[in-house]
């Protein structure tokens, strides 16, 4: 009985012990200054991480690497416009209501929404439509309905047609990486393909 009782003496006092050495290896222990992450190791201050999601950690980012830059036209910045296109984004994300189809040859998406979201739909679809256009291994048609858009994206190769619709009309609006330097060039008040 003596044997168990130190045995979970033991066991209680390694878990204090384990418990411990996490709470002090944390991020986040009582009374953390959140000054002290800036102090831990250097930042990569020229490639955004952020693809969009997280309107908050982006213009964080963004903000970081405007200031880092010495050639920064502060004049020119334009961090309302990229807030309005994060939050189009975020808009796209959570409240498009999307009908797809599969066709032989890829998808039709039929994609509407509150007023609101159709607006955004409008700007997004159509500039991200012609991003998608570039890949030449598929055929990439937006067109505005009554009740939002059309994106409709096809192929003739099978095993690309079954790229199209396993991503369907969201993982096709998240490919093709060129968010994060649009996000840079709109903060910078350049010309980011129009809205997109």
């Amino acid at each position: 009985m003596r044997f168990k009782i130190y045995l979970t003496v033991a066991g209680l006092i390694g878990a204090a012990a384990v418990a411990v050495a996490q709470t002090h290896g944390s991020e986040h222990g009582d009374g953390m200054d959140h000054t002290m992450h800036g102090q831990r190791g250097e930042i990569n201050d020229t490639v955004l991480t952020e693809p969009g999601q997280g309107a908050f950690a982006a213009l964080s980012e963004v903000v970081r690497v405007l200031e880092t830059d010495p050639d920064t036209d502060w004049g020119q910045v334009n961090l309302a416009g990229l807030r309005a296109h994060l939050v189009d984004m975020d808009r796209l994300i959570s409240d498009a209501v999307v009908a797809e189809t599969d066709l032989p040859s890829g998808i039709v998406a039929s994609v509407t929404g509150e007023e609101d979201t159709v607006a955004t739909l409008r700007r997004m679809v159509p500039a991200h439509a012609a991003q998608l256009a570039r890949d030449d291994r598929w055929t990439v048609a937006a067109s505005l309905s009554a009740t939002g858009v059309e994106l409709r994206v096809t192929s003739n190769d099978p095993a690309v047609v079954a790229r199209i619709q396993g991503l369907g009309f969201f993982g096709l609006m998240a490919s093709q990486d060129h968010h994060r330097a649009h996000h840079l060039m709109m903060a910078r008040g350049e010309n980011a393909h129009g809205e997109h």
